[in-house]
């Protein structure tokens, strides 16, 4: 053929593409304006047909459109970019090959594929493009990012192809170059903190500078201190901070404060806590009364050294809690009040706010007061050697340390069954959870995981901690003060469904009406206790829950069976305890309601938003902490064998924790050869064998891999 003929088909094949265009693009066009609804690609087709219709340069023109961006593709077909409705959203969970959206106005969350992210951060505010992915889940395409607000991410040195790279934790797949302008030292397998100095289109593209060394990933202290970074918790606090609470440090000021308190340090009081314990926020004294029991229970008055506006009060507000991992803890106050002129130290005149209660010998509540003093606790009384006490097993060293408050014991120990009996009679559900206590060598490495376990003291100081936080939330609504109190709503119902469901798939029999009260929570748990449902139903029970949180409305506690809860008895770790301790003292000392009113209402909805937001964030980084090390525990353990129970199960495996509470995945690929159907909640079955793995099965399994780095632990079962 020659050239110039060539040439000729090419021009006519050209022309035939370009009028098509214009003929389909028209017809397209002033479909799409005249409908309402986006049309679907059959009805377009439709729509498009005439005599010299060709789908192929139909399709071509509709994808050059949808590349040219004057047609969008929605769910239901194809409509205008201008009619398209975009929703403004928060980037707020980023993993490998997916990530998560947030509603900026409805607080709904979207799934959003890798591919479909431009490149996206935690903390961006983006346009969504909504659509169905299938007729139940709704997922979303980011079409632009308005505001950029990531810059900080965390991970591990790598060497791809002779260069080394930050492969990040969470962010993408894909490792990024980096530039290391502050010269820091790092190899291999580090943990490492960088930020974003440029933005690509995918995050593949993005360009990082390097900012710490954390150290090796294979150690989990390494790995903790980059979730802290990351998170905003850091033990280092600003040196103004540092100035005032050094200010107020002095012992020597006690002498002015004690005259103006009521003094209580002739009373025996003692204070109860875990062996290491070093910021001691709370004691106790309980005595027999003519009616029945009078019960102290004396906090740190906090509120007396950090006051409102200082800069010891605004970096106790941001910060919300203490954050306790491993053996560690960044507190809330600096450690010169933490530890200091806050803590409850034996043998030392300390400033408290005192809750006495008067109580009657059937265990209930008939007065109560509260007041500033002043006491001198006689002992720093320990868990362990109390329950020795208790139980009878203590050794005279034992004995003689608790000498001056052992006549309290029996007293404590009678109320404590009262108060305990009502809680039961209340209905209060018997939810038990593991607490991992992890051992930490002297070269900070995690040697050993174990179930922490409570003991009678424990419960003891719960109970007494309960009582005080109850009066003290009557205090603020029977004064109608502006307070922050400790909420726990009823379950969601898309909880109890699937607890309904879980227990009619167990051949549970229970009776309800559609709504769930504590009582019957408690009465599935009872029908299961010493069974081998006992483990799953627990579960299934703790899963109903909703999250407690703080709220300036007092509208019950649904776990404890309380129609008012405050959180009053931990102000040196948590900040709503410390507004609560500010609003009481202000109103005990002048009364004049107006004015509180005027100085707290909004200062507690503040405290009440920030605390629960600063309460999670802190949970979920222990969580992760942890997480690290256990890791580091198991990863001593390669191709061991373990015992443990099934704990959630979904459609690529099944979780299963360890008697010792370490987690970790069984993947579907790792089972018996088959296909497994999962039923949506409880149960992965081999539809080849008739196998099935159920929420609560009790198991074997081998660990097959523990990474330190991303705290993710696999195992595999093990016959």
């Amino acid at each position: 053929m020659s050239k110039r003929k060539h040439k000729s088909k090419q021009n006519i094949k050209q022309y035939k593409i370009r009028r098509f265009n214009r003929e389909y693009a028209d017809v397209i066009i002033r479909a799409l304006k005249e409908s309402n609804t986006p049309i679907s690609y059959t009805k377009l087709i439709k729509i498009c047909k005439a005599k010299s219709f060709s789908k192929r340069y139909f399709s071509m023109c509709l994808n050059q459109m949808k590349k040219d961006g004057k047609i969008s593709k929605v769910m239901g077909g194809f409509t205008l970019p201008e009619k398209v409705e975009y929703i403004k959203c928060e980037v707020v969970k980023l993993n490998k090959t997916y990530g998560f959206v947030r509603d900026c106005k409805t607080d709904e969350e979207f799934f959003i594929s890798g591919k479909y992210f431009l490149g996206a951060m935690p903390g961006d505010i983006v346009l969504v493009r909504p659509f169905k992915r299938s007729q139940e889940h709704i997922e979303g395409k980011i079409v632009e990012i308005k505001e950029k607000n990531f810059s900080k991410f965390t991970g591990n040195i790598v060497i791809e192809k002779g260069v080394h790279k930050i492969a990040p934790d969470v962010l993408s797949n894909y490792s990024i170059d980096f530039s290391n302008r502050h010269g820091i030292e790092y190899k291999e397998n580090d943990k490492v903190l960088a930020k974003i100095t440029y933005r690509g289109r995918n995050h593949s593209e993005h360009k990082c500078e390097l900012l710490f060394n954390f150290g090796s990933s294979f150690k989990a202290s390494s790995c903790a201190m980059s979730i802290l970074d990351l998170n905003g918790v850091t033990p280092v606090f600003p040196n103004e901070v540092i100035r005032e609470a050094k200010a107020v440090y002095d012992e020597r000021l006690l002498k002015y404060e004690i005259k103006n308190r009521v003094d209580l340090r002739d009373l025996p009081i003692f204070t109860i806590d875990g062996s290491d314990t070093k910021d001691i926020d709370d004691a106790i004294s309980v005595s027999a009364a003519k009616d029945g029991f009078e019960l102290g229970v004396h906090i740190a008055d906090v509120s007396h050294y950090v006051k409102p506006g200082s800069m010891l009060d605004k970096e106790a507000f941001n910060r919300g809690t203490s954050v306790y991992y491993a053996n560690r803890v960044v507190p809330m106050l600096p450690r010169e009040l933490s530890n200091g002129i806050c803590s409850l130290n034996p043998q030392t005149d300390r400033l408290t706010f005192s809750c006495i209660m008067n109580i009657d010998k059937n265990g209930n509540i008939k007065s109560y007061r509260f007041e500033k003093s002043v006491i001198r606790s006689r002992v720093k009384g320990v868990y362990s050697e109390i329950n020795k006490i208790i139980s009878g097993t203590a050794d005279n060293k034992i004995k003689e340390k608790y000498l001056e408050v052992s006549d309290s014991f029996p007293v404590m120990l009678e109320l404590f069954k009262l108060l305990e009996r009502n809680k039961t009679a209340r209905g209060c559900p018997d939810i038990k959870t593991s607490e991992s206590k992890l051992i930490i060598n002297e070269k900070d490495e995690c040697v050993g995981v174990e179930s922490k376990s409570r003991g009678i003291s424990e419960e003891i100081i719960e109970n007494f901690m309960l009582a005080a936080n109850e009066c003290a939330a009557e205090f603020g609504k029977k004064n109608n003060l502006p307070f922050v109190y400790r909420i726990h709503e009823n379950p969601p119902k898309d909880k109890t469904q699937r607890l309904f469901d879980g227990l009619t798939r167990l051949g549970i029999p229970f009776n309800t009406n559609g709504s769930v009260t504590a009582g019957f929570l408690q009465s599935v748990l009872n029908q299961t206790i010493g069974t081998p449902k006992e483990g799953v139903v627990n579960t299934l029970v703790l899963k109903s829950m909703a999250k407690a949180r703080y709220s300036v409305e007092s509208t019950g506690h649904f776990g404890l069976v309380l129609e008012n809860y405050a959180h009053f008895t931990s102000p040196i770790r948590r900040y709503p305890d410390l507004t609560v301790h500010r609003i009481m003292s202000d109103y005990l000392e002048n009364a004049d309601h107006s004015e509180i009113m005027k100085r707290y209402s909004k200062f507690s909805f503040d405290s009440a938003d920030r605390s629960t937001k600063k309460e999670l964030d802190a949970m979920s980084v222990e969580r992760s902490c942890e997480d690290c090390y256990k890791a580091e525990f198991l990863s001593k353990h390669i191709g061991e064998v373990f015992e443990g129970v099934i704990v959630s199960v979904l459609e690529y495996g099944f979780f299963v924790e360890l008697t010792n509470t370490c987690e970790g995945l069984v993947r579907v690929e790792s089972l018996p050869d088959g296909e497994y159907d999962y039923d949506g909640s409880m149960t992965l079955k081999n539809n080849l064998t008739g196998q099935s793995f159920m929420l609560g099965d009790a198991v074997k399994v081998k660990v097959t891999n523990a990474n330190v780095s991303s705290g993710k632990v696999d195992f595999e079962l093990s016959v």
